[in-house]
C-alpha cells in the first residue's frame, strides 16, 4: 500500500508537467509560424523576394497568354483580339442578369442553373458515394463484390451516360444532373474506401477489445481517419462534376453555362464564347480552391519539438 501511495501523490505532478510542455509546445508553434509570417530582413534592409516570387511569376504568365492570344488574332480574322473580348465582357456583365424570355437570359442566369445543376448531381453522389465508400473499404465481402463494377463503369465518358438518362427521366434536366452523378461518385467512392482501408490496424484491435459496436467504430475511429481521403475524393469529383455540366447542357438544351456556349456559337459570337470560356475556368477554380482550404483544415501534422 505505501508502494502504491507515493505514484497516486505523483500523478497530478506529472500531469501539471505533461500540461507545461504541451502550452510550451504551442508557444513554440506560434511563435514560428510568427516568424514564418514576417517578410525576411537582411542586412537591415525588408527583403521583397517572397513577393516577387508569388506574384510576378502569374503575372508573366497572364501576360505571355495575352500576348499568344493577340498573335493569333492578328493572323487569323476570326478571333477576336483581347480588347475587342475585353470590351465584350465590359458590356457582357453590364447586365448579367437580365431575363428576355426562356431562351435569352444573362450569363450570370445561365451560371446560377449550372451550378444549381452541379449542386443536385454532386449531393446525390456525395449522399450515395460515401456511404457507399465507408462499406467497401470496411467490409472485404463487398469490396470484393463492388470492385468489378467499379472498374468496369469508372473509364465510361459521362457523356455516354446521357442517352440513358433522357430516356429514364424523359426531360432534359434531371438526364444532366444525372450525368453529374454517375460522374461525380467514382471519385467519391474510392477515395473513401482507400482511406477506410489505410486505417492502422491497431485502432481496430483497440476498438475489438473495448467491445464497440459497429457505429461508434465509423463515427469514432473510421470518420476522423478517413476524413483527409474523403475530402481528396470530393475535390476530384467536384472538378469532373463542373467540366460534365457544360458539356451535358450543350447537348440537353435549356438554361445553363454549356448551353450559353452553345447559343452563341450560333450566333457566330466568337467573343462571347471566349468569356464564357473564362467564367468557366475561374467558377471551377474557385470550386476547387474551396475544398482546398476545407481539406487543409481537416489536414493534421504532427507537432514536432
Amino acid at each position: 500500500m505505501s508502494a502504491i501511495m507515493p505514484a497516486v501523490e505523483n500523478a497530478p505532478v506529472s500531469a501539471s508537467a505533461d500540461n507545461g510542455k504541451a502550452e510550451q509546445v504551442m508557444q513554440n508553434t506560434a511563435a514560428s509560424a510568427s516568424v514564418a509570417t514576417k517578410p525576411k530582413v537582411k542586412g537591415g534592409k525588408l527583403s521583397l523576394r517572397p513577393f516577387f516570387l508569388a506574384v510576378v511569376p502569374p503575372v508573366l504568365g497572364l501576360i505571355f497568354l495575352v500576348l499568344v492570344w493577340e498573335i493569333i488574332a492578328v493572323k487569323n480574322s476570326g478571333i477576336p483580339s483581347p480588347s475587342l473580348t475585353l470590351k465584350s465582357a465590359i458590356e457582357l456583365f453590364s447586365d448579367p442578369f437580365y431575363s428576355n424570355g426562356p431562351n435569352d437570359q444573362g450569363i450570370g442566369w445561365n451560371i446560377l442553373a449550372s451550378l444549381k445543376r452541379v449542386g443536385v448531381g454532386f449531393g446525390l453522389a456525395a449522399l450515395v458515394g460515401i456511404p457507399l465508400g465507408f462499406m467497401i473499404g470496411r467490409f472485404s465481402f463487398l469490396s470484393g463484390m463492388f470492385n468489378p463494377i467499379i472498374s468496369l463503369l469508372k473509364p465510361v465518358s459521362p457523356l455516354a451516360w446521357l442517352p440513358i438518362g433522357l430516356l429514364v427521366f424523359k426531360a432534359a434536366d434531371p438526364a444532366a444532373i444525372w450525368s453529374i452523378f454517375i460522374c461525380s461518385i467514382w471519385p467519391m467512392i474510392i477515395n473513401t474506401a482507400v482511406g477506410v482501408q489505410r486505417v492502422p490496424q491497431d485502432y481496430m484491435n483497440v476498438a475489438k477489445v473495448l467491445n464497440l459496436s459497429e457505429w461508434k467504430i465509423i463515427t469514432k475511429i473510421l470518420f476522423p481517419s478517413v476524413l483527409p481521403y474523403m475530402l481528396t475524393g470530393v475535390r476530384l469529383a467536384i472538378g469532373t462534376a463542373w467540366l460534365v455540366i457544360v458539356a451535358a447542357e450543350m447537348l440537353t438544351g435549356g438554361v445553363g453555362i454549356g448551353f450559353w456556349v452553345w447559343d452563341e456559337w450560333n450566333n457566330l459570337n466568337v467573343a462571347h464564347i471566349i468569356i464564357a470560356i473564362v467564367v468557366i475556368g475561374i467558377v471551377g477554380l474557385v470550386l476547387e480552391q474551396v475544398l482546398v482550404a476545407i481539406a487543409k483544415f481537416f489536414s493534421y501534422e504532427d507537432v514536432k519539438n
